[in-house]
């Protein structure tokens, strides 16, 4: 690991103005994966800016019926709100299907957002990595692809988004907030947040430079069964081949989300209209224009069937 400095932020736009104002300079809270990235020199920051006494760490109604949940809540704290629990069910699920549970209490919900990919090839410094040096290729494309995107991939990128909780936060319609170093703040919408690779695939969020999220809001309660199914290697400590999340109610309508398919939390809203034809017509619209590679084309059926799965669970 490289040598850096290191300042503590006494409040939100003072940590965003500092990480403007010195070069190379990284927010940092739980580090769950920040610390890994810098120890194999991937992250390679000048700066650390410590977050973790900002305040941000409450989870709060908003006046439209909501919850406003802090940037620095823990995992294990907000799967375990009692509210989270009976109104956002998929969510909490989400979140305790992710990691171990020491993880989960060190990692941060603006952190658990901003998690880069688990692709082998952006891990390792010996191959060509887009997103760790844009320019140099992919070396996926052409690779081990078992574990890649099978829609909304590019030419410059076939990575994944490992995290299980933005995939709830999806079906849920959360929004992002933040600061800006000038102090002027913004709400990003979830679904505009992470970005799709395209040719730019290591900008990989709607953030400016130096901009701090400082919580998630979710909307009212939707109602509804609560899933989310998450199919993997292993039973625990592994990320997602595929993940559906899903709101389904009771006249069978209802929403649904993927993880493991795209470098982004994978929703289209159009395709939510099919859920009561079924799991097939669902996945006809959400997966049009998949672009699979021979490793990975098992990812179609098996979403199909995760949904499938999920829809005869929602109906008991």
């Amino acid at each position: 690991m490289k040598s850096f400095t290191y300042e503590r932020a006494r409040n939100p736009a003072e940590a965003a103005a500092s990480v403007l104002r010195k070069p190379d300079a990284k927010f940092i809270a739980g580090g769950t994966n920040l610390l890994d990235l810098m120890k194999l020199e991937i992250e390679t920051p000048a700066h650390l800016i410590d977050v973790n006494g900002l305040a941000l760490d409450k989870i709060e109604p908003t006046a439209e019926g909501g919850l406003r949940i802090g940037a620095l809540v823990r995992n294990t704290d907000l799967a375990a709100d009692s509210r989270v629990r009976r109104d956002y069910a998929v969510l909490s699920r989400a979140l305790l299907a992710g990691a171990s549970g020491q993880l989960r209490n060190k990692a941060t919900t603006a952190g658990n957002l901003l998690q880069r990919t688990r692709c082998p090839y952006f891990y390792d410094t010996n191959q060509p990595c887009n997103k760790r040096r844009p320019g140099s290729g992919c070396a996926a494309i052409g690779g081990f692809s078992r574990q890649h995107a099978v829609v909304g991939g590019s030419e410059a990128c076939i990575a994944t988004h490992p995290s299980d909780m933005a995939v709830g936060m999806r079906a849920l319609d959360a929004t992002v907030e933040t600061v800006r170093p000038d102090g002027a703040t913004r709400a990003i919408p979830i679904a505009e947040f992470h970005h799709l690779p395209g040719s730019t695939p290591h900008v990989e969020t709607a953030l400016s430079p130096g901009e701090l999220i400082t919580a998630v809001t979710l909307p009212k309660p939707v109602g509804g069964t609560h899933i989310y199914r998450k199919v993997r290697d292993r039973a625990s400590y592994a990320f997602a081949l595929v993940s559906v999340a899903a709101i389904v109610q009771r006249d069978g309508t209802g929403r649904v989300a993927l993880g493991g398919v795209a470098h982004k939390p994978w929703r289209i809203e159009s395709a939510d209209s099919q859920l009561p034809r079924g799991a097939k017509a669902v996945m006809a619209e959400l997966l049009s224009g998949a672009r699979p590679t021979r490793e990975n084309a098992f990812k179609l059926s098996l979403a199909e069937r995760t949904l499938g799965a999920v829809l005869t669970e929602a109906k008991g």
